[in-house]
């Protein structure tokens, strides 16, 4: 789907198809074309209509890219990326966004998800100041709604990582590493977008490139604070993550020991009793104990007791249980 644009005499208003005229800056016309999901017959737009380089409507057209900005003649073309938590996929969705930036137009392409284009679409014939300002103004808002929209998903993987500690604690159920794990994966697919992310929109706020004003240099460098911010906490939720990992680990082996402590103790009580039995059950002469016949077996009793009851005195004296 294509959805056009133009802002000339203070309106925004729809049209249905470009003016070739429109794409001169001396028009006075500010221009902003939508390519959602495009077919290729839709796409033939970016090389017959504006024609981009070859190289940027093939990385445009591909189904997903690397975020970077180039600098090509009378153009700047960029890729950023909005994500979306895909829980069940354990990782962050990521939408590819790629930009055409010229003196008096703006050219997006995207899959269909981008809800940050979508919100601006439905507004942008109600509010003329959407394109008012200019394309890299326009772009500054796409990507500054882009950037807002990681706050909710870095929020949920947060209440996610509480949750998952404070289970941690209570249980030590080996499948909770399939879940540290799981959520491991999300943070790593987090870093993956946000680190060249940043990258990409700290060029814009240095000025880079000609296009970008002082004022929206300022703007840019907004987001970029942003995006550090989301960025140390990626990094930060991996260090917790991995203390996480090593807690449960420590839990699951110290209940272990546990477990293996009191068997441990068991075997070692029964042993003494065992060949005590072993010993006075063979069929052959063994010394006697005073009494009769009957007072054999309580004599054996007894000293099995004794000995079981020597043993916990000696490990409770070396605080072994």
């Amino acid at each position: 789907m294509v959805t056009i644009f133009v802002h000339r005499d203070g309106q925004t208003e729809q049209a249905a198809s470009i003016d070739r005229a429109w794409l001169n800056p001396a028009s006075g016309a500010t221009l902003w074309v939508d390519l959602s999901a495009p077919s290729i017959p839709e796409s033939l737009v970016l090389s017959d209509t504006f024609g981009f380089h070859p190289l940027s409507v093939e990385d445009a057209m591909s189904k997903l890219q690397y975020p970077k900005v180039d600098a090509y003649d009378g153009y700047l073309y960029v890729i950023l990326h909005g994500i979306e938590s895909n829980v069940a996929a354990h990782c962050f969705a990521t939408h590819d966004v790629d930009f055409f930036v010229g003196r008096n137009y703006l050219v997006t392409v995207h899959d269909g998800d981008s809800r940050s284009i979508v919100d601006l679409r439905d507004h942008a014939t109600r509010n003329p100041k959407i394109l008012a300002e200019g394309p890299v103004a326009l772009l500054h808002r796409i990507v500054d709604t882009m950037v807002d929209h990681y706050r909710p998903e870095i929020d949920k993987l947060e209440d996610r990582l509480d949750a998952l500690e404070d289970e941690m604690f209570r249980t030590a159920d080996p499948r909770l590493v399939r879940r540290i794990l799981d959520e491991k994966r999300q943070v790593a697919s987090l870093r993956r977008i946000v680190t060249p992310q940043r990258d990409v929109v700290g060029r814009l706020a240095r000025r880079d490139f000609v296009d970008v004003s002082t004022e929206l240099s300022f703007r840019f460098r907004d987001v970029y604070d942003h995006l550090v911010r989301v960025a140390d906490d990626a990094l930060m939720f991996q260090d917790r993550i991995t203390g996480m990992l090593d807690a449960h680990l420590s839990n699951v082996s110290f209940r272990l020991n546990e477990v293996m402590k009191v068997l441990t103790l068991v075997t070692v009580l029964f042993m003494p009793p065992t060949l005590v039995a072993g010993v006075w059950g063979m069929n052959v002469p063994l010394p006697r104990f005073p009494g009769d016949d009957a007072a054999q077996f309580w004599w054996i009793v007894g000293v099995m007791a004794a000995m079981t009851i020597a043993m916990l005195v000696y490990f409770r004296s070396r605080r072994w249980i």
